[in-house]
């Protein structure tokens, strides 16, 4: 079981995560709206892993992983990223990030995702 920092600013998307997350035996922590309160809550909570949007307001996923990773380079995060954002989501895995899911995601994928990054 991981511990897991949910990190979108669509109320829907976390919640169908968070369900998700659950069903497969992990223990979400903590939710973020955005990348500030991203890495204030990697700061104090230290998940396992962390779901990172890329477009959100104020500070977007890109710059929150780059703080994260800069504080922690051995952050596990996981980009969610619609289609058609491919480049965000190379600049995010040249920074650190383990893995994307792409949305809307596919039944299977995160487990799958989850799998890769935690073995």
């Amino acid at each position: 079981m991981a511990t897991v920092l949910i990190v979108d600013d669509s109320t829907y998307f976390r919640l169908k995560l968070k369900m998700e997350l659950e069903n497969l035996g992990h223990q979400v922590i903590g939710e973020a709206t955005d990348g500030k309160k991203a890495v204030m809550l990697y700061q104090q909570l230290e998940p396992d892993i962390v779901t990172m949007d890329i477009s959100m307001p104020n500070v977007g996923g890109i710059e929150a992983v780059r703080n994260i990773m800069s504080r922690d380079p051995s952050a596990t995060i996981i980009m969610v990223s619609a289609m058609g954002q491919k480049h965000h989501v190379l600049e995010a895995l040249k920074l650190g990030a383990k893995h994307f899911i792409v949305k809307p995601m596919q039944e299977g994928t995160v487990k799958k995702v989850l799998d890769k990054v935690l073995n």
